[in-house]
């Protein structure tokens, strides 16, 4: 293992991707797919030489590694690394372009999980090789956050650290502090790994215990752990598993509220438990009064309709919006089967705003969810209380809770830069999107659902569900662009290309 710490990160990226071909080639060759199955298994060999000649080439050359060369890998992960996970894809469908296989691997990379393919078209090696990609950028994001976003005051953490973004690991190096990257991100992976395994397997057998079939199961639970929202059979709705398997995913949900509900890696931990974060605390409050909001909608709705004694419409209703609700905040996007049940009885045709809305929050800091994150939210809505208090009280002395010593000085303002630097990327991107002939409400939707990384958004958020096939490679790649922009966030692009990082 400490060999790994001299290769280059990117290199260790591709040898790992290599390996997991032999999943879908084993599984197809069990099931009769035999050409899926030379398809990932020639890829897998092609990956593991070219990795192996590349790692003698490189193993000896001494390098200066730092967290901001890492980060500056792992954009180049996010970017390069489909074009090989979409070799295999290619040749496994046979009938698409190349483009569109890349879309697919940088969607399920960045843990997007949107899609231009229909489930049906698509054979059980290919489903599970999107899953399994999905599954490994949600690891690779968990390993990354602590190990290259957290030294580096980024991807949420610039809130609450003490130094700058991007020089936030100079510092500590200028007082004597300066841990190896490499050994850090090994350490990360050593420690993360197993748990990110283990919760993926229980939530496997308990889907399997309710009656999926293995390759739902295993897919839903890597989607639901990567919050990537694949699934092999489009959704929940014709899942075996039915409410008890909606029931046991809502639960694994919960871990991409906050970092704290799996580790503590990070210094962000109050030490009070999890019910203090403040991160977890804001995801309950809007899982529960969105759906509250919705629930009360539907009561008046079915009063105008005289069906106000339907009990069991009404609490199938509150399920539907309790799991829509959890799942878009994570970003997941997957959809309850009661919600199309929800909608009839309401009579609340196309509530794409509730769910784009959710989906721009995000989950917590430093999980596999995307969005702009609670914990900028919080941050801004802890600042706007404050202000609101100081007219009231212009003499008051504010409120010197655990969490308000935890946010810097600067982090409102930090958190409001973010989202001004989001709203920028929304706009551009949207107008890429315009420019290949993609109109203004599905550009829109679509820069959403990528910019969030919540690729499900395509299909629900609009009253009739966006063609991704029908658009062109131009519009796919810019997608793609917003799609890594989302899962890395611009201030990390700025930090990268920033000249005073790097003489710093």
């Amino acid at each position: 293992m400490p060999a790994l710490t001299k290769l280059p990160f990117f290199l260790v990226l591709l040898g790992i991707a290599s390996l997991s071909t032999l999943t879908p080639a084993a599984y197809g060759y069990a099931i009769g797919e035999y050409h899926d199955s030379r398809t990932f298994l020639y890829a897998g060999l092609i990956g593991l030489i070219l990795t192996a000649f590349v790692g003698l080439a490189l193993g000896n050359r001494p390098r200066e590694t730092t967290a901001i060369r890492q980060l500056v890998a792992l954009l180049a992960g996010f970017a390069t690394l489909p074009v090989f996970l979409a070799v295999p894809f290619h040749e496994a469908v046979r009938n698409t372009s190349f483009v569109s296989a890349y879309f697919e691997m940088v969607s399920a990379l960045t843990t997007t999980g949107a899609t231009l393919f229909d489930a049906a078209r698509l054979s059980g090696p290919e489903h599970l090789w999107r899953a399994q990609v999905g599954w490994f950028g949600g690891l690779l994001m968990w390993v990354s956050a602590s190990a290259i976003l957290a030294p580096l005051a980024l991807g949420g953490f610039e809130v609450t650290a003490s130094g700058e973004p991007g020089q936030n690991e100079a510092q500590g190096a200028a007082r004597g502090g300066r841990i190896d990257p490499r050994s850090r991100l090994l350490r990360s992976a050593q420690e993360l790994a197993p748990i990110y395994v283990g919760l993926t397997l229980a939530l496997c057998i308990m889907l399997l215990m309710a009656g999926d079939p293995p390759l739902v199961a295993l897919s839903h639970a890597m989607a639901v752990m990567s919050t990537s929202g694949i699934s092999p059979i489009g959704g929940l709705e014709g899942a075996a598993s039915g409410l008890a398997g909606e029931m046991i995913l809502f639960c694994f949900l919960c871990f991409a509220l906050s970092r704290l509900t799996f580790s503590g890696d990070t210094g962000q931990s109050t030490g009070n438990g999890l019910i203090y974060d403040p991160e977890f605390r804001m995801g309950l409050a809007i899982i529960v009064v969105v759906p509250a909001l919705m629930f009360f909608r539907h009561w008046v709705a079915a009063f105008e309709v005289g069906e106000e004694q339907n009990w069991i419409a009404g609490l199938r209703a509150l399920w539907g919006g309790l799991f829509n609700a959890l799942s878009f905040l994570s970003t997941t996007g997957f959809v309850s089967a009661d919600w199309s049940t929800a909608q009839d009885w309401s009579g609340l045709s196309t509530p794409g705003i509730f769910l784009m809305g959710l989906a721009l929050i995000g989950g917590g800091v430093a999980t596999t969810a995307g969005g702009v994150k609670l914990l900028r939210v919080y941050v801004l809505y802890v600042n706007g209380a404050r202000e609101i208090e100081k007219l009231v009280h212009p003499s008051s002395v504010g409120r010197s809770g655990l969490m308000m010593r935890r946010i810097r000085k600067e982090g409102a303002f930090i958190a409001w830069v973010f989202f001004m630097l989001f709203a920028v990327t929304l706009a551009l991107v949207a107008l890429g999107l315009a420019a290949f002939g993609v109109g203004f409400e599905e550009a829109i939707t679509l820069t959403i659902a990528a910019l969030s990384n919540t690729g499900p958004l395509i299909v629900m958020a609009p009253s009739t569900p966006i063609d991704l096939l029908s658009f062109s490679s131009e519009a796919k790649l810019v997608m793609a662009v917003g799609m890594i922009l989302g899962r890395l966030e611009l201030l990390a692009i700025i930090v990268i290309i920033s000249p005073e990082i790097w003489r710093g």
